[in-house]
């Protein structure tokens, strides 16, 4: 990672940051970094911050808990401004919310995969805010047993489905297989981006 002095901050010796989350690739939240709060990023390798409204150096979660493990930091092409790659131990926004971006609404047809990133991003969501009652939630709260459990039901459930050639049920318990399986994922820190690479490789034949 850059020094600080390797990159160009602004006349009021800032530096804008987008915090975004290393996994789900949900952009959690824009704020700045003077030299020293990102020599302490750098050094903690959890994300610190200059308030501009308080004139003060802050750590994100130092308060409420909910840091943010620093698992990379991008930089453009100018130097004057920063992606860091984090992951996050509870919301994000001061709201509770898991990001400070509201989402967009829209009845337009997405592409054919864009429901796993969506559901990627809402499994990371449920997980930093724990809201009671949703399904998500309390699978994290029971914890990584009763998340395989689930994912070998399901699997489970799949092959069944496949040898009676009921291909509605197929349909419905491959659907459930999918989700527990990203919440097991989510549950490991382990991004969907890296099993799409491992297939990749192995399409191109260039896995080691």
């Amino acid at each position: 990672m850059k020094q600080a002095d390797e990159l160009r901050f602004n006349e009021e010796g800032l530096i804008p940051a987008i915090v975004q989350d290393a996994a789900s690739k949900e952009v959690l939240t824009l704020a700045y970094m003077n030299k020293e709060s990102y020599e302490k990023t750098l050094e903690t390798k959890e994300t610190w911050f200059y308030s501009r409204s308080r004139q003060a150096l802050w750590h994100k979660g130092e308060t409420s808990g909910n840091t943010q493990a620093v698992k990379g930091i991008r930089y453009d092409c100018d130097q004057d401004a920063l992606i860091v790659l984090v992951e996050p131990s509870g919301p994000a926004c001061h709201t509770g919310s898991y990001s400070c971006f509201s989402k967009e609404q829209t009845e337009e047809q997405g592409a054919r995969f864009d429901i796993m990133n969506e559901l990627e991003r809402v499994i990371a969501e449920r997980q930093a805010e724990m809201p009671e009652g949703a399904y998500t939630t309390y699978l994290f709260r029971e914890g990584v047993d009763k998340i395989l459990k689930k994912v070998g039901e399901e699997a489970s459930e799949v092959i069944i489905a496949a040898k009676n050639r009921d291909r509605e049920e197929l349909k419905w318990e491959a659907a459930d297989l999918l989700y527990h399986l990203l919440v097991l994922l989510r549950e490991q820190a382990l991004p969907l981006d890296d099993v799409l690479d491992v297939l990749k490789k192995r399409h191109s034949g260039k896995e080691e």
